[in-house]
This record gives structure tokens, C-alpha cells and sequence, in this order.
């Protein structure tokens, strides 16, 4: 049964439409009531309010339209009252914490050695995995930079303007300069345009211009991947050249 919410002037109370002998006055809305209520009245209460939530499975706006098994729910169930964070207590949901983030390591190809372990950390989103992820980026650059004896004190960030609002956040947040690149009209990040706003990049990369054909969904995200990578690996073999001279 709907939960209407009824206008007062104090719009401190909680009104249920309901009949029940358990609620025989308003709730308080933002306080604790002076006396308790049985908790079959609670949950009706309380779940009438949720019903005028939106549908997770019908929210195409975020990453929650997707569906679990029974026996997955029933695993979260049995896992909410852990203090995860204690990890000497509940070392076996570490080791599943870790399970998992090797799994994604080598599915995103992570340079990994056969015996070698990915490093990471569960989050409770995404958000705050970009959030931590960012950071601990900033902080590998910075470094880099002292150790080259180069300025560290404005770094940048480059991204599509499609990425996720959070990353925008993330710049804000912790100092970072963000250089949105625009789609193309096949809402495709044009990675020329990418590299030209690469602080390190040789002048010659800088003024390659965006192909002309028509190309497929495939071809372009093949393409994107074949010259990401030969601008890395060509990055990387003058950096070893160079250390072999000095």
C-alpha cells in the first residue's frame, strides 16, 4: 500500500494511510519517537516510503540493471555485518578480495609476471575506485617527476568529455587539471586529437590529422589500440635508449 505524504506546517511528521491499531498518531520525522512500535509496523512503514523510489532494473542511467542469483544475495546477506576493514579478523574475505582484483588485473592485461600478484583494494563503487586510483597516479607521477628533477606542482589529467562525472570530481578534489577531448560523431574519442594534448609528445604526433573514411565500431577501437600501443612502446624504447646512453 502507497505512503501518501500529507502537507502540514511543521512538516515534522511521518503520516501513514494505512489503518492500524500500531499507528494511531504520526511518526516523528526527524527525531526518535518516545514510544516504540512493533517491528512488522516499522517495515510496513518504511517500505510503503520505498516504493516511490525508482526501479534499479529499469535505471539506465547507471551501472544497476543488471540481475544475481539468489545464492549471490544470499552471500551478501551473510557477509553485511563483517567489518570488512578488519582484515586479521576476516582474513578469508580478504583472500577473495584478492582473488578478485587478480582477476581483473589480467583481464585488462595488467604486466604481470606468471608468479606475480596484482595489487589493489576492494572499494564500495567506482567512484571511490577512481577516486583512489587517480590518486595513487598523481602520486606515482609525482615522483617521477622529483626524481627527473622536473616540475611536479601541475598535473594533468586527459579524457573524453564522456567519461563519468566522478573523474571531473576526482580533478577538482585533488588538484589535477582536466583537458576534456570531444567526441567525434560517432561518439568516439578521436585519439590524435588525445595525443595532441599530451604534455610529452613529440611535435610530429601533434599535427596528424583525424583519418577520412567511414570506419566500422571495430576498426576504430582496433585502430585506437594499435596506436596507443606503438606510441607507448616507442615512448618506452627512447627511455631505455636514453638510460643506456647516460
Amino acid at each position: 500500500m502507497v505512503l501518501s505524504r500529507i502537507a502540514s506546517q511543521s512538516d515534522v511528521s511521518v503520516h501513514s494511510t494505512f489503518a492500524s491499531r500500531y499507528v494511531r498518531e504520526s511518526l516523528p520525522r526527524y527525531k526518535m519517537p518516545e514510544n516504540s512500535i512493533p517491528k512488522e509496523a516499522a517495515f510496513q512503514i518504511i517500505n510503503d516510503e520505498l516504493m516511490l523510489d525508482g526501479k534499479p532494473r529499469l535505471n539506465l542511467a547507471s551501472f544497476v540493471t543488471t540481475w544475481m542469483e539468489p545464492e549471490c544475495d544470499k552471500l551478501i546477506m551473510d557477509s553485511m555485518n563483517k567489518n570488512y576493514v578488519d582484515m586479521d579478523e576476516y582474513p578469508v574475505t580478504t583472500e577473495l578480495q584478492n582473488r578478485c582484483v587478480n582477476m581483473i588485473a589480467h583481464l585488462f592485461n595488467a604486466p604481470l609476471g606468471e608468479a606475480e600478484a596484482a595489487v589493489g583494494v576492494g572499494t564500495v563503487g567506482s567512484s571511490e575506485a577512481i577516486m583512489l586510483a587517480g590518486l595513487a597516479f598523481k602520486r606515482k607521477w609525482q615522483n617521477k617527476r622529483k626524481a627527473q628533477g622536473l616540475p611536479y606542482d601541475n598535473p594533468n589529467i586527459v579524457t573524453g568529455a564522456n567519461v563519468q562525472v566522478c573523474w571531473e570530481k576526482f580533478a577538482r578534489y585533488f588538484e589535477v587539471e582536466l583537458k576534456e577531448v570531444k567526441l567525434r560523431e560517432d561518439y568516439y574519442v578521436d585519439i590524435t586529437k588525445v595525443l595532441h594534448d599530451l604534455d610529452a609528445l613529440p611535435p610530429s604526433h601533434k599535427h596528424q590529422q583525424t583519418p577520412a573514411p567511414k570506419k566500422t565500431d571495430l576498426e576504430i577501437q582496433r585502430e585506437t589500440v594499435a596506436y596507443w600501443k606503438n606510441f607507448v612502446l616507442s615512448n618506452n624504447a627512447a627511455a631505455a635508449n636514453k638510460n643506456k646512453i647516460c
